[in-house]
């Protein structure tokens, strides 16, 4: 059962974000029972004691030993997609591949050829989140990036902001990987996983299958090679499980964040312009692009108190993967909630 919360932008300023002392990030602070409730539970922060937040980052216990570190693939509920036809009168739309899909009862309100393998780019890294999420690590550790985390996959580069040496805790690398689809950071959320890059590879074929995930296949964390693929009937699936991540819901859909790394501040803006906007109630969002995938986007969100995952691969250009996401959001809310 997937359970939709919609989290606006001033309730992730509430839960952050008060400078460290003694140099270094801005960190992102929250209590441990907090940040158990933003890993596991579907239920929205509530303010701490007080109304502090500039209070302890640990997402373990004190009293759990760090060799005992659970990085076993939890038992996410499956999503079972039923494809009854779509409704009438459908919108056209630019991408190669498309769905809508009520994510309470997995019904496929809208769909273009959905069960079609393509190079996914940076959704990618919302398998990142999830894998990174399961493993129960600690959000306050810091992670100094490194030359590695900058070399790209599939014979490809990004532009950055990040340079090497830059030094974070991982909850704010996870927040650049999801907010801003910062490639070094999604790739030191790999290196940093226990037993490395190959685990967290393996983790996040593993999560795949768990989820039903059948024609998804993963090589690396960023998204930057195009032997990462997926259809856009299974990122409906992977959408709908992130959706019971607080964390990711929340950091998917920051709008804006000021990253303080204490000798240069780095002001970063959602790849999102939906989420930017604010215009639509959107619950979790991640974007994509490399020549090979086109633009892409994966959203969930909740038109006239429906809960919905809205798929786009292979759109043209940026304006055009805007524009159907729009056309099909602005679709979706004049269809009755129920057939």
């Amino acid at each position: 059962m997937s359970v939709l919360f919609a989290l606006s932008s001033a309730s992730f300023a509430e839960i952050i974000v008060n400078p460290s002392t003694g140099g270094g990030s801005a960190a992102l602070n929250w209590s441990s029972d907090q940040a158990s409730q933003l890993l596991n539970d579907d239920g929205e922060l509530e303010p701490s004691p007080q109304g502090s937040t500039s209070i302890s980052t640990s997402v373990r216990s004190s009293a759990t030993p760090t060799s005992s570190i659970n990085t076993s693939i939890s038992s996410t509920p499956k999503v079972v997609i039923r494809d009854t036809g779509g409704y009438g009168s459908q919108p056209s739309v630019n991408a190669r591949a498309a769905l809508v899909m009520d994510a309470q009862t997995g019904e496929v309100l809208y769909s273009k050829n959905t069960n079609t393998a393509f190079p996914i780019a940076s959704l990618t890294k919302l398998m990142t989140a999830v894998v990174t999420s399961d493993a129960r690590l600690d959000m306050s550790e810091e992670i100094t990036l490194q030359q590695i985390d900058f070399a790209g996959a599939g014979g490809k580069n990004s532009s950055s902001t990040l340079r090497a040496g830059d030094t974070m805790n991982r909850a704010e690398v996870l927040l650049f990987a999801l907010m801003k689809s910062e490639n070094p950071a999604a790739a030191a959320l790999a290196r940093t996983y226990p037993g490395g890059r190959s685990a967290f590879v393996a983790a996040m074929n593993a999560k795949a299958r768990q989820l039903g995930m059948t024609s998804t296949h993963y090589v690396e964390s960023t998204g930057l090679d195009p032997h990462n693929v997926a259809s856009a009937r299974d990122l409906g699936i992977l959408a709908s499980a992130a959706s019971q991540y607080g964390l990711i819901r929340q950091f998917s859909t920051t709008p804006t964040y000021d990253f303080n790394l204490g000798y240069r501040v780095l002001k970063s803006n959602n790849t999102n312009a939906l989420v930017r906007n604010g215009g639509w109630n959107i619950n979790l969002s991640k974007t994509g692009y490399i020549n090979e995938a086109g633009r892409c986007v994966v959203m969930h969100t909740t038109v006239n108190s429906r809960p919905a995952v809205v798929v786009l691969l292979g759109a043209s250009s940026s304006q055009a993967r805007t524009n159907d996401a729009t056309n099909l959001l602005t679709w979706l809310s004049q269809q009755p909630k129920r057939l």
